[in-house]
């Protein structure tokens, strides 16, 4: 089933281009086994995609999807979110299934909430044996899209007050995987009362996941 899935998710990327012309389509939060908390920042993807939608002339559907990791229906989604701060579980079925999916096109981006990174590392090299995540120089085009960092990664919250890195799966040169780490980037795209973040703050995280978006959206 891989080339009929590849062939509708090439489709579905290619009428989504130019943004401005986009019609309604929907994105998706990842949901995972291994009691990880998946649902973590409930109102983050909506407001990012507001945000898409005012700032990129995107026309995405503020009612994102929550797809198992497993289900044949995240062929249907271009750009998948998967956040939490605990333990992530992949079985089989959920291994070749996103890999399957990565290969046709698809994309990740991993937010670590605080506490994932141990067990997410450990599960991606199941999906992918043969890859190592790569940190991403700041001169990758995902840092330079409608909104510009040159810094890399913008630090939303302190956690073990280390520097932001995001790293990379890349299959065949392409980025398949981001990984957004010591960052925290849904959070600050929740509500603005539910981390009491600086409307500074929001706005940088806010901008770099609008620029994940226009990435995803407009590769070829």
């Amino acid at each position: 089933m891989l080339p009929m899935r590849k062939i509708i998710l090439t489709l579905l990327l290619f009428v989504i281009i130019p943004l401005a012309q986009a019609g309604p389509l929907t994105i998706a939060l990842l949901k995972y086994q291994g009691g990880g908390d998946w649902y973590a920042n409930p109102t983050s993807l909506t407001n990012l995609i507001r945000f898409c939608n005012r700032n990129l002339g995107t026309a995405m559907s503020e009612d994102y999807a929550t797809i198992d990791a497993g289900s044949p229906e995240i062929f249907n989604y271009p750009f998948v979110h998967m956040t939490g701060h605990g333990n992530v579980v992949f079985s089989p079925q959920d291994q070749e299934n996103l890999r399957n999916y990565l290969l046709a096109g698809g994309f990740l981006h991993i937010d670590d909430n605080y506490g994932m990174d141990k067990f997410i590392r450990p599960q991606l090299k199941k999906l992918f044996p043969e890859l190592d995540l790569v940190e991403l120089p700041f001169d990758h085009p995902v840092y330079h899209q409608k909104y510009d960092f040159p810094n890399g990664l913008p630090k939303i919250h302190e956690h073990d007050d280390k520097p932001p890195k995001g790293y990379g799966l890349f299959w065949e040169g392409r980025l398949i995987v981001f990984y957004s780490w010591e960052c925290d980037l849904g959070d600050g795209w929740e509500d603005p009362d539910v981390h009491k973040d600086s409307e500074e703050t929001r706005l940088k995280a806010l901008r770099m996941g609008a620029n994940l978006i226009q990435f995803v959206f407009n590769r070829n």
